[in-house]
């Protein structure tokens, strides 16, 4: 078996495999980076956005049971997070609001990762393209290094000062889903990269990583139902955005969630409904304002309800509140307590009256007509379980030491979200490029 050895071996060539990757490389390390996919980038090639909370005390209202010191790191963090995408040369807009409470900026995340694979390969490191790790090798408690099975079938030995799992969650394996998010999470669409089937979850916990909780929830979104995505584009079209505008309720004619809390938060309410469905109810103001128009500035425009239609969504219109009543009996949902819930929602909501659930955001009543409805299903994007690190990056055990050798950024960690989310592509660059820093710290002491 050829054996090599470097300063840095990560596993995954994603966001934060790929941050930590250039920004160790700008640091003198010698690095290598194994990715079991065609080409770099993961799921950070469907996005567009680094945002997070602008502060602690919004941080902790958002996110009240995540990690504290994650947290911490996060939101003060990500300024300089955003100095180094500018440092490499990619273009990051100034900053502007994302939903309700965030602050974030627009890049081209294919320029970010493509540059720092340019940046990897230009500083003398090895790029490793569809290549598993069969193996992380510990030897006396400590990780160092992994056993590889290369795309020529060739087996090699990676011996490394330091270890990073970035191999961005475990989204696409339904057992593992089910086993750590929810018993119905197999339900679900994947919204991600599918190559993000939990390699990096597994070779860390029997290396003797702990994970984190199991009912922290998953980020995903609301979609239509019955509509297989038919490229990443889909990810963001297909996106039901503007339910933190409407109304959903579920086969029993219920609303059961805040839906302004946020269409990401609705998603997980949903999956633990009957059927993990229900009936997406908007107005023609909701369509005019919301439907039609951009989630954030700069984004492009996609009429979500046409595109439900079109690609053969279960989608309705009604000309008035009335009309609610005659949903298709094939449906599954009595049409008349649909109809009776939208009104006595208007009706606490015109006089300004608390509802139940509540409704802490738009508050407006739907009372314009015509009435756009969509039935809809939650998507993962990644679960919020995952490998337990502290806010060096370090992988911990489960008395909460340190395991020598390995670190973890990404979607492969958990902790850091608990049933709330403000941005994971802001957690990837910031641990990202922790992890690098740690590791160099470490080649520094050798």
């Amino acid at each position: 078996m050829h054996t090599e050895a470097v300063d840095l071996l990560i596993i995954g060539a994603g966001m934060a495999g790929l941050t930590a990757g250039a920004r160790a490389v700008r640091g003198g390390l010698s690095v290598a980076i194994v990715e079991i996919g065609t080409d770099v980038g993961g799921s950070a090639r469907f996005a567009g956005y680094a945002w997070t909370a602008p502060s602690h005390d919004v941080m902790d209202e958002h996110n009240p049971r995540g990690d504290l010191a994650l947290k911490r790191a996060l939101v003060d963090r990500f300024a300089d997070g955003i100095s180094w995408i500018r440092s490499i040369g990619v273009e990051a807009k100034d900053a502007q609001r994302v939903l309700s409470f965030g602050r974030g900026h627009q890049f081209d995340t294919n320029h970010y990762v493509d540059t720092c694979r340019g940046i990897v390969l230009q500083g003398g490191g090895e790029l490793l393209l569809e290549t598993e790790v069969e193996r992380l090798v510990v030897e006396q408690g400590v990780v160092v290094g992994a056993d590889l099975r290369t795309a020529d079938g060739a087996h090699r030995q990676v011996r490394a000062r330091t270890t990073l799992m970035a191999t961005g969650g475990f989204q696409g394996d339904t057992a593992l889903r089910t086993a750590h998010v929810h018993p119905h999470a197999d339900r679900m669409q994947l919204r991600s990269n599918p190559h993000s089937r939990g390699g990096g979850y597994r070779l860390a916990t029997r290396a003797g990583a702990a994970g984190s909780r199991d009912d922290a929830g998953f980020y995903g979104h609301l979609i239509p139902r019955g509509i297989p995505f038919a490229d990443p584009a889909d990810f963001v079209d297909m996106s039901l955005y503007y339910s933190e505008h409407a109304l959903l309720f579920n086969l029993r004619g219920e609303r059961f969630v805040d839906e302004t809390l946020g269409d990401h938060l609705t998603a997980m309410a949903l999956l633990e409904q009957p059927e993990s469905r229900g009936l997406l109810i908007a107005d023609a103001r909701v369509f005019r304002d919301w439907i039609v128009g951009s989630y954030v500035e700069g984004a492009v425009a996609v009429d979500k309800y046409a595109l439900a239609s079109r690609r053969g969504g279960r989608v309705g219109l009604a000309e008035d509140l009335d009309e609610l009543a005659y949903l298709p009996e094939e449906w599954g949902y009595h049409g008349e307590t649909i109809r009776n819930a939208v009104k006595l929602f208007n009706e606490h909501a015109s006089a300004a009256a608390q509802t139940a659930p509540g409704r802490k955001l738009d508050l407006l009543p739907l009372d314009e007509p015509p009435y756009y409805v969509i039935e809809t299903v939650p998507a993962i994007t990644f679960p919020f379980h995952g490998i337990r690190i502290d806010d060096r990056a370090r992988v911990l055990r489960e008395d909460g030491r340190p395991l020598g050798g390995l670190l973890a950024a990404g979607s492969d960690t958990g902790g850091l979200w608990h049933r709330a989310y403000a941005g994971g592509l802001a957690a990837a660059l910031v641990f990202g490029l922790t992890a690098a820093d740690t590791a160099t710290e470490t080649a520094q002491r050798s």
